[in-house]
């Protein structure tokens, strides 16, 4: 073992120790037999250690049955055998509930000392105890349960450093933490606020004019034919354009660098429609993806449709193509075949009576919306580098 870490604050210099868990921790056997208490906590990979209450919404366990139940204390320690894919060994989380509950046998929990609880459980949230679990015990019976006896779970080797140094690390990952959750409630918050928006921007239920419009415009909205307001259009023998691929939800991307195998043959390259950026597209078989848009300019598979409005911003519309007045009601209409084959009529598809209004207000609002995903861009980029940061940190902040 190392005896430090990769990263490490510069006022810490000492060589780290090493304990067994058994050391610092004693195993909790003490149980509900009085029934003295009735709240049962479960503990998950997501969620840490959680009344059942609120992670299934309703008490799995009853009193007839918690007697034999492990009583949980205030930062007491829980291992849950169950895997997962972001526990791989199962989970190890404290109690920070600020109450006392009881837990089923078929949990482990464990009290700790001599040591700092936030160190240790940031530890136990890190990879870096998982080599001795897989090298001591096993899936079991059950793939879904993680097998070791209680006497080598003990045995534990757990890295430690001075006590001031445990604090600073677990008060860095616990201030860390704290910002990756601020910037997730931002990032959905404006989520939020544009799943609102989008409700306020477009008329409902026969209105003529949406609820939130700016002020500069006035006069109602019209209805119109998709036909009407989209023409479809089909030229070929464009093989000097890129062919491109539709990622439902994302608009369409170069094939040659989509993540997935895309096999094609290019002498047939002739026979692909040409499509230009801002024009939409459309699938036979993608009735539940909406109309999705040409990101940039390209040929498409002879099995899409390609639609271009003269009047119109791509802007405005995509997101009512892919509301769910549009896709769940409207197209719903012109789809047949069975489920997993279904089919769009094109021909029904442009008799959907679809919102229009000018060209300048679409413009405004197809600014405001490409404002509003950016900063909701912006927000998911910000969120995406702080969790980097923190698995950084919990790859190289413990040996």
């Amino acid at each position: 073992m190392n005896d430090t870490p990769k990263i490490r604050f510069n006022e810490f210099a000492d060589k780290w120790g090493q304990r067994k868990l058994g050391e610092v921790a004693d195993k909790v056997t003490e149980k509900n037999t009085q029934n003295l208490y009735s709240e049962t906590f479960t503990n998950s990979a997501e969620f840490g250690v959680i009344s059942q209450r609120d992670f299934f919404d309703h008490d799995i366990s009853n009193a007839n049955n918690i007697g034999g139940y492990y009583i949980v204390k205030a930062e007491d320690f829980v291992y849950n055998p169950r895997i997962s894919v972001t526990a791989p060994c199962g989970p190890i989380n404290c109690n920070r509930l600020g109450r006392n509950g009881v837990m089923s046998p078929l949990y482990t929990v464990f009290r700790t000392h001599d040591v700092d609880t936030v160190y240790l459980e940031w530890y136990f949230k890190s990879h870096c105890w998982h080599s001795y679990m897989y090298f001591n015990g096993n899936t079991g019976a059950r793939s879904d349960r993680f097998s070791i006896k209680n006497d080598l779970f003990f045995r534990m080797p757990i890295p430690v450093p001075s006590v001031p140094e445990q604090r600073k690390i677990g008060n860095v990952l616990t201030d860390l933490d704290n910002l990756i959750v601020l910037h997730q409630r931002k990032y959905e918050q404006m989520m939020n606020v544009k799943k609102s928006m989008l409700e306020k921007l477009f008329p409902h239920n026969g209105a003529s004019v949406p609820e939130t419009r700016f002020k500069e415009f006035t006069g109602d909205w019209e209805r119109r034919k998709l036909g009407d307001v989209f023409e479809e259009y089909c030229e070929k023998h464009r093989e000097e354009l890129p062919p491109l691929t539709i990622i439902q939800g994302k608009g369409t991307i170069l094939r040659d660098e989509a993540n997935r195998s895309l096999q094609y043959d290019k002498s047939v390259l002739h026979n692909y429609k040409m499509v230009k950026k801002g024009d939409f597209i459309v699938h036979l078989r993608s009735f539940e993806g909406g109309l999705e848009k040409a990101n940039s300019d390209g040929i498409i598979s002879p099995a899409y449709y390609a639609f271009h409005g003269e009047e119109t911003d791509t802007r405005f519309y995509y997101p009512y193509f892919r509301s769910h007045e549009f896709i769940n009601v409207e197209l719903s209409r012109h789809v047949y075949g069975i489920r997993d084959g279904r089919s769009i009529d094109i021909s029904g598809m442009k008799t959907i009576m679809i919102p229009y209004t000018s060209i300048e207000e679409q413009r405004k609002i197809g600014d405001f919306l490409e404002g509003l995903n950016t900063l909701i861009e912006l927000y998911h980029q910000e969120l995406l580098k702080l969790k980097q940061i923190k698995s950084a940190c919990l790859d190289s902040m413990f040996i």
